[in-house]
């Protein structure tokens, strides 16, 4: 059996419509959006598997766009992105968990700028904003701090499952025929007429492309030998997930006053279970590896337990940290170049997973205006995916479940197999994990993964057993 990450490279003959370069949660949106509008997609990662860049580290809020630059296309684009989320959600078997936000002033000094955040975010278009003061916030939220001073209600924040969507979307656009190549980094590409595209699994041709790569999107874009228009800064995002009995106490999303650098640590729930505490905000310059520090990680559980006192003490599951791809503007780098048939979505940064459906929409816009002849298709193909969330029935209270592989989580050997016989399987193990939350729990799989590389030898590239008979 070939592992998932085999390439299946068409003959350099065939041409694509677009060749979408990156697939984080925006790529793959944007591989379901112009596959439905009928274009022939090809979408090229250099990873194992999806969102194995920024997109697998993030915070899992569904933004309603409050605090984002008025008139902004950042604005316009997370409008509409959570308006196709919320609409499709159904079909598609996505989470919305509605638990609301408080942006939390801790001193005089934040209190005085809620009603300026406020003001923005009536300017917005967001009506369901109301200041509180500290005790009508701890109303809502009784495990706050008593040191609350006052706090801005955000009533229409949602939490979701930040996986489970992208797969989805890439799902919907393999039934339509799009392409998902893996380990297929780009290496060079040139427009005459058509884009020739050179990969680690092979050459390709495509009439458009379009740029989403995330934190190497300024490569990609000097690769394609577009005109240099951004510059990818990494920032670093450190993060705590607290054992599910966290959850008792955060209801909803605690926000802070934000800085011009950053939006701030987040105390929040997960539609897992868990709560989670931050993201730092560091600045590096190496684009793969973002390193987790003890002390870093005890600032954040104190600050955790600063707001939230009830948090001291309950047991950390996991620990990670994840890259942004800031750049030199806090603006969204959005460039359409109908001469060469490029479009680049550059700078997503945290409010990715929002705006990805409405990303989608303003790349498919600008790329109509290339002439392609696009028809688009009569009907979606159905797409639902199974819930992982704690907010549904999971397939372990379903009849007929079988074996609990991972007893942390209530994973069944059911869903194992689903998800590596499904239309985008898992091609590494975070794949895995992330298609099933297998290994996610509190003993972060030390006692489910000898059976998990039993089940998965001969699917993934690089397999869990050491040693054996791997083929």
């Amino acid at each position: 059996m070939l592992p998932a990450t085999a390439p299946t490279l068409s003959p350099p003959r065939e041409i694509f419509d677009v060749a979408v370069i990156g697939a984080g949660v925006v790529g793959c949106a944007v591989v379901r959006r112009l596959a439905l509008a009928g274009a022939k997609v090809v979408l090229i990662e250099k990873g194992s598997d999806i969102l194995s860049g920024a997109s697998k580290a993030n915070s899992a809020i569904l933004h309603i766009g409050f605090d984002a630059p008025p008139g902004s296309l950042e604005l316009e684009l997370i409008k509409a992105g959570r308006a196709e989320y919320l609409a499709i959600a159904g079909s598609l078997g996505l989470s919305v968990v509605k638990t609301g936000a408080l942006v939390c002033a801790w001193n005089d000094v934040e209190a005085e700028k809620l009603e300026a955040i406020a003001a923005q975010g009536r300017a917005n278009g967001i009506a369901a904003l109301e200041l509180l003061s500290g005790s009508q916030a701890r109303a809502t939220m009784p495990g706050l701090s008593q040191r609350l001073v006052a706090a801005l209600e955000v009533a229409d924040e949602h939490i979701i499952d930040p996986w489970t969507a992208p797969l989805a979307y890439l799902s919907q656009g393999v039934k339509l025929g799009a392409l998902f190549l893996r380990n297929a980094e780009l290496t060079e590409g040139r427009y005459d007429g058509e884009w020739r595209l050179s990969t680690t699994a092979g050459a390709l041709r495509a009439r458009a492309v379009v740029n989403t790569a995330g934190l190497y999107g300024d490569i990609v874009d000097a690769r394609l030998g577009l005109e240099p228009e951004f510059e990818i800064r990494p920032r670093k995002g450190q993060f705590v997930v607290l054992d599910k009995a966290a959850a008792a106490h955060v209801p909803r999303i605690v926000l802070p006053v934000p800085t011009e650098i950053t939006k701030g640590v987040v105390v929040c729930p997960t539609a897992f279970g868990n709560v989670l505490v931050g993201p730092t905000a560091e600045e590096q310059d190496d684009r793969v590896r973002a390193t987790v520090e003890k002390d870093t990680l005890k600032a954040l559980l104190a600050r955790g337990a600063e707001i939230v006192p009830a948090l001291a003490g309950i047991p950390v599951t996991a620990v990670y940290a994840g890259l942004r791809p800031a750049s030199e503007s806090k603006a969204y780098r959005v460039f359409c170049r109908p001469e060469s048939r490029a479009v680049t979505l550059g700078g997503i940064r945290s409010t990715g997973l929002s705006a990805a459906l409405g990303l989608a929409q303003h790349a498919l816009r600008l790329i109509e205006g290339f002439g392609l002849g696009l028809a688009p298709v009569e009907s979606a193909p159905p797409v639902h995916l199974p819930n992982l969330t704690e907010t549904l029935p999971r397939d372990w209270q379903q009849p007929e479940h079988g074996e609990i592989v991972c007893h942390c989580e209530l994973v069944t050997k059911r869903e194992i197999e689903a998800a590596l016989a499904s239309d985008v399987p898992p091609g590494d193990f975070g794949g895995l994990r992330r298609r099933t939350r297998a290994g996610m729990g509190r003993c972060q799989g030390f006692y489910c993964n000898a059976r998990l590389a039993e089940m998965t030898r001969g699917h993934l590239a690089e397999p869990l057993a050491v040693g054996g008979d791997a083929s």
